[in-house]
């Protein structure tokens, strides 16, 4: 099942192929926050910002997931490239 970022019920992301995708996409642009663990549990939960939400959604008409997934790959290499960091 796809998913996608949204805020309320605006779509605000392109539709990828997995809930891990769209969580890696809004985790790089500054959109999770970790949050002290409940009921004892040892590591922290990650939790969105504000009112956003990921969301299962079909893709728009002509979009093709697999390119989505490949460009965001593409451009997290394009950044790691500009700031020095191995892959």
């Amino acid at each position: 099942m796809p998913y996608a970022l949204f805020c309320d019920d605006a779509k605000l992301s392109k539709t990828y192929p997995t809930e891990a995708d769209v969580w890696k996409l809004a985790a790089d642009s500054g959109l999770v926050t970790d949050v002290e663990a409940k009921d004892a549990k040892p590591t922290p939960r990650r939790v969105l910002d504000n009112d956003y939400e990921i969301r299962p959604c079909q893709p728009e008409p002509g979009e093709c997931l697999e390119t989505n997934e490949r460009d965001a790959r593409a451009q997290e290499e394009f950044q790691q490239a500009l700031m020095g960091k191995p892959e």
